[in-house]
């Protein structure tokens, strides 16, 4: 299986549980350094550079992939950033187009090229990884909701088109993850209000049913459940992860 950006964060927590499960797993990232820490940790996965904005490169990439592990039967697409932080009209539209770059055509690219992979076994699983933001409006952050919101029609889409051949594609949609992005969002947005950074903590808890931060743990055992070929007809599923969020700050 591949996870995209599964270096560091949520990726390699992705990354990680499938290994604990006996699985053959790499990785790409665009992130030399967390690359470096992976294959100098020991961690038992192929770790693979790639910006999957780069679409020869994902090409390759994929290529790679598939001639270490033998084949490829599961699809992680989790790369993303996270954009810029601001009203629609003073975002610069270099940041836009690269948010838009990485977070969608960076999944039409890698996923463009798994399929040819899957479609002759006649089995297989992508797992897209989205956000809250996908299912709610987000102030100040316009290009990554577009973007995530985007992600969720291209899932139904290709479950349609996929299904076929038994290839099944669904999507995960976390909330506030703890850990390093989250953080940043929350530093960004206190910076662009002019308030201290609990005050946007407390207001992003606010709307959750349950008022913490999500386990990456929780993301992580999501995916190994919409992967398993036993769930061979948990398909076209968009399950958000994210303390049930009516709203977001």
């Amino acid at each position: 299986m591949l996870v995209t950006a599964g270096a560091a964060g949520i990726g390699l927590d992705i990354a990680r549980a499938f290994v604990r499960a006996g699985d053959a797993v790499a990785v790409c990232d665009v992130d030399e350094a967390a690359l470096a820490a992976v294959r100098g940790r020991g961690d038992a996965m192929h770790a693979l550079a790639c910006d999957v904005a780069d679409r020869d490169a994902c090409g390759r990439m994929v290529a790679q992939a598939a001639q270490a592990l033998g084949g490829l039967d599961v699809l992680v697409n989790n790369a993303g950033i996270a954009g810029p932080t601001g009203a629609l009209e003073e975002i610069d539209a270099a940041a836009w187009d690269r948010t838009l770059a990485v977070n969608l055509t960076g999944t039409f690219n890698v996923t463009r090229a798994v399929i040819p992979w899957l479609k002759p076994q006649r089995s297989g699983a992508i797992v897209n990884i989205g956000s809250v933001a996908g299912r709610l409006g987000f102030a100040l952050r316009s290009p990554y909701s577009a973007s995530k919101w985007a992600l969720v029609g291209l899932t139904k889409t290709l479950a349609v088109e996929l299904g076929p051949w038994n290839v099944r594609v669904n999507a995960v949609l976390p909330g506030a993850v703890d850990g390093e992005r989250v953080r940043r969002v929350i530093e960004a947005k206190a910076a662009s209000r002019g308030v201290a950074q609990d005050v946007v903590l407390r207001e992003m808890l606010a709307g959750m049913s349950i008022k913490r931060l999500v386990p990456p743990s929780q993301v992580a055992a999501m995916v190994a459940f919409l992967a398993a070929a036993e769930n061979d007809t948990v398909t076209g599923q968009v399950i958000s992860i994210d303390g049930d969020a009516q709203m977001m700050a």
